[in-house]
């Protein structure tokens, strides 16, 4: 049954994917080419409905948790979130033909779970010096060519692209963990990647902050920021006026 389980589980993954090929050849603009915001209206109703949930229930839920725990524990969480997600980037090293960096995800994934007691230590990276080469599937379409597409910004999740949300949905379902595993078990990853946003929330609160409640536009601010980075995380050149850009935000979050 198990067996059957699985393939059922792998046939719906490989329909999946097909799909989001499908969804991302729908839109092949280019990357780095400045902001593609045509539903701007609808993505600031989506940003305001992000930072009401944020105010009344992220931002508490937050700070409880980055009191009630001590910083060593909350960064515990995070390795072992981190660790948990490692199958599924070495699916997306493979679809990227980077064999290099899925035998690296690889070994620090089995040293982790086994010395890094399931990757609460770090041993691969301090003793071994592998570190994570982090990537997910809107990198792998990046990779194959498919287009940045249009900004949007997704309830709960925030600033995002065509391409990226792919991505998104994607990842949900490439991380062989999660077919490997029995209930409750498969849990277990998604419950520590959900505490570790908590506790990145927490952690770089004074940031976070600054840019959603002290900005004159926290929506055009994030978008700026999330476009950039992304592109930078992709390798993609970025402007000297982009440059420019960040700079200037930094600056009135920081007061440089």
């Amino acid at each position: 049954m198990t067996g059957i389980r699985i393939k059922s589980r792998i046939s719906k993954v490989l329909t999946l994917v097909s799909t989001a090929v499908f969804l991302a050849a729908c839109s092949q603009d280019g990357d780095g080419v400045g902001v593609r915001d045509p539903h701007e209206d609808a993505n600031r109703r989506t940003h305001n409905f992000n930072l009401a949930v944020d105010k009344a229930i992220l931002q508490p839920a937050s700070n409880a948790y980055g009191r009630g725990l001590s910083r060593e524990t909350r960064q515990g969480v995070g390795r072992v979130a981190s660790n948990f997600a490692l199958p599924g980037r070495v699916v997306n090293n493979l679809l990227q033909l980077d064999l290099e960096g899925a035998t690296r995800n690889s070994f620090r994934f089995l040293i982790n779970t086994t010395l890094g007691f399931g990757g609460i230590g770090d041993p691969a990276g301090n003793d071994f010096g592998l570190e994570e080469e982090t990537t997910d599937f809107g990198e792998t379409l990046y990779k194959w060519g498919f287009g940045e597409g249009r900004y949007v910004e997704l309830p709960l999740v925030g600033p995002s692209t065509e391409r990226h949300t792919v991505g998104r949905v994607v990842d949900l379902f490439t991380n062989p963990l999660g077919y490997a595993l029995d209930s409750p078990e498969n849990l277990l990853s998604p419950t520590a990647t959900g505490l570790s946003r908590i506790g990145d929330r927490y952690e770089y609160a004074s940031t976070i902050n600054a840019l959603l409640y002290e900005s004159e536009d926290s929506y055009a601010q994030a978008r700026n920021l999330y476009l950039q980075n992304r592109r930078f995380e992709l390798g993609i050149e970025v402007t000297e006026e982009e440059v420019d850009e960040i700079d200037a935000l930094f600056e009135e979050l920081y007061g440089e």
